[in-house]
């Protein structure tokens, strides 16, 4: 018969060194986010260039016996245009939201700005919605806002962080 094993002391874990290290992370995935924002304008913009190539020049389709599409099909290219030019929009605005967003999670400032950034990162399923539910998870916690206050009370600026 073996000795049951030793009942140990509970650790003591310091939560503002994790916090710290959440928050750490939580700035290299903005980081990551705007640049994958980044990416998806090259995308847009590629596809683009391939998808005017094609509708701007309705004589591809003549030389393979087939007929080609009617001057409809070619006419919604303008509607997609506008497609593009609000996705592109979007790509932009993200990107520099996530970017703002991880220059204040990295000097501890911006709170309030971070938890809206972290909304609007919820709609960009799958990756977005991650980034953004672990955000608002960790920036409502009340040692992360305590840390907020802290680095705003060593600036010298009176009051709660609200931003």
């Amino acid at each position: 018969m073996s000795a049951p094993p030793p009942i140990l002391p509970p650790l003591v874990r310091d939560q503002r060194k994790v916090d710290i290290g959440h928050l750490k992370l939580l700035t290299i995935f903005h980081f990551i986010g705007a640049a994958l924002g980044l990416f998806g304008i090259l995308f847009l913009c590629v596809h683009f260039a391939f998808f005017n190539a094609f509708m701007s020049h309705p004589e591809l389709f003549e030389g393979r016996g087939q007929q080609p599409p009617p001057e409809a099909f070619f006419a919604m290219f303008r509607v997609f245009r506008w497609f593009y030019l609000i996705m592109g929009a979007w790509f932009l605005l993200s990107t520099v939201l996530n970017l703002i967003s991880a220059i204040g999670l990295m000097r501890r400032k911006w709170r309030t700005f971070s938890l809206v950034v972290a909304g609007i990162n919820c709609l960009h399923m799958p990756l977005g919605t991650v980034l953004g539910v672990f955000t608002i998870i960790i920036l409502i916690r009340d040692s992360v806002v305590e840390i907020y206050d802290a680095e705003l009370a060593s600036r010298g600026t009176p009051g709660p962080s609200l931003s």
